[in-house]
């Protein structure tokens, strides 16, 4: 069974996507690596900061291998610039 997981954008990740957020249709049960996956399988382009971006579930840092529940608020944090 399919849920789907609205993915807020942040960075050059909203600047790719072209939107502040995505929906990602993954299967029930997915992980932040499946959104990871399919985030980068969507937009290409964002392969090279694979291993940079940061996620957040409910406002928390979140590894790989945390479960998405279909109501979580999920985060897409690339690595930010500044001076």
């Amino acid at each position: 069974m399919n849920q789907t997981i609205r993915v807020k954008l942040f960075a050059v990740a909203k600047q790719v996507a072209g939107a502040d957020a995505v929906e990602l249709a993954l299967q029930e049960g997915a992980t932040v690596a499946d959104v990871r996956r399919a985030l980068l399988e969507r937009y290409p382009s964002l392969t090279k900061l694979a291993k940079l971006l940061l996620f957040a579930v409910n406002g928390e840092y979140a590894d790989d291998a945390m479960t998405i529940h279909p109501d979580a608020e999920v985060a897409c944090i690339p690595p930010v610039s500044g001076g």
